[in-house]
């Protein structure tokens, strides 16, 4: 996931990123949540003692009480070691033991179909550019009002971009993984759900996906709306029910709102920072931030569609002008007072991504200490994380209820 501007890693890296049902109670329920281990106050952390104590026990909802708290989901995979959103990353994050993975940054073909990558723009992510037959598909768009650059899942049917194969997307901060460039082609989100029911019986436990809808409002207006794509085939495979394994994400809360009308999934809103806006809301002239989403009237009208967020983790904890963490914020305890759980992002190894106070030398692909910064955020009482390392998060979930 990704919304807005380069994360400050990627722009090291050098990265290309285009951007980085009204119901009642007997339709909305709550997803299912815990407190482990040490406190924050324990740990020393400021506020995080309040954050924790506020938390709801015994929430109950549409299947999600099953996960552990907090989740490891694998982000896009397991991208810090094998290039995102393909099956090899898929593959390795349940290997790996991550509780739920990412499976589909969901995008639309030119022909309809729904494929996984992270944006629509495929220049970064596969080795369209070394096919000569598709040099004149490159193209410039207004992607969200940026104008990006490249080549577009929409300007290709299925089979063509079957011909492709999917490259590491930030080569910089991970060498390591370009050594499984060209391995793997780009999976469908279909190939994605059947591969979910063959990994559940393979593995004898129900593996959980975590698609998003990537720039609906951008698509729609293409004439390839993403909702009722996602919400046929959810149906096709009996995977829309209250107790599905699949939760649903988007960026846009309105798609959100559609796919609350559609299908019965577990639904998240994602946030990006707090100054930025939805761009169904830049669309619909609706001059709300998401800093205006995180007060607690605007949580409130996010339980009333959905069962959780997923914040940026800056929006967790923020950062000072140096990069080091600060006090926590009210959000997980003014989320969890309306029953929203919280899934932020995305936690990854790498010197750039981590607070300052965590980082080891300057490399742009050394490992600094995750293990630290995931007991910061785990002490907040946060009900989940993304990364791209689902073992460094397992790990970490074990030092932090072990006190």
């Amino acid at each position: 996931m990704t919304a807005g501007a380069k994360t400050a890693g990627e722009k090291t890296a050098g990265a290309k990123t285009a951007n980085d049902r009204t119901q009642g109670t007997g339709r909305r329920a709550i997803l299912g949540a815990a407190v482990f281990g040490v406190s924050g106050a324990a740990l020393g952390l400021p506020g995080a003692a309040e954050a924790a104590e506020t938390r709801p026990a015994g929430q109950r909802g549409r299947g999600l009480k099953s996960l552990p708290v907090p989740t490891i989901i694998g982000h896009r995979g397991a991208s810090g070691y094998r290039p995102e959103h393909t099956f090899g990353s898929y593959d390795l994050a349940l290997d790996l033991g991550a509780d739920v993975v990412e499976a589909g940054d969901l995008v639309p073909t030119k022909d309809g179909h729904l494929v996984c990558r992270h944006e629509p723009e495929i220049g970064g992510t596969t080795d369209v550019a070394s096919h000569p037959e598709f040099a004149g598909r490159k193209t410039t768009k207004m992607l969200d009002g940026v104008a990006t650059t490249g080549w577009f899942t929409e300007d290709f049917t299925l089979a063509e971009l079957k011909t492709l194969r999917a490259v590491e997307r930030i080569p910089a901060n991970r060498p390591h993984n370009t050594l499984y460039n060209g391995r793997w082609e780009i999976p469908t989100f279909e190939e994605v759900l059947k591969w979910q029911d063959e990994q559940t019986r393979k593995r004898g436990k129900q593996v959980w996906i975590y698609p998003e809808t990537k720039h609906p409002t951008y698509f729609r207006k293409l004439g390839l709306g993403l909702e009722e794509r996602v919400a046929k085939l959810l149906r096709k495979y009996g995977k829309d029910g209250r107790n599905s394994p699949v939760i649903l994400q988007s960026f846009e809360p309105t798609s959100i709102q559609k796919l609350n009308q559609l299908v019965d999934n577990p639904l998240v809103v994602l946030l990006s920072t707090a100054d930025s806006r939805p761009y169904d809301f830049v669309e619909a002239g609706d001059p709300r931030t998401v800093a205006d989403l995180i007060t607690p009237k605007g949580l409130r009208e996010i339980a009333g569609y959905a069962q959780g967020i997923g914040p940026t983790l800056d929006l967790v904890i923020p950062k000072d002008a140096n990069g080091n963490l600060t006090r926590p914020t009210t959000l997980v305890s003014d989320a969890h007072k309306v029953g929203l759980v919280l899934h932020p992002y995305t936690m990854r190894n790498e010197n750039p991504f981590l607070p300052a106070e965590y980082r080891k030398g300057s490399a742009a692909d050394g490992y600094g200490d995750p293990f630290g910064a995931f007991r910061t955020y785990f002490a907040t009482g946060i009900d989940g994380v993304f990364t791209d390392n689902a073992d460094t998060g397992l790990l970490a979930r074990a030092d932090f209820r072990a006190g």
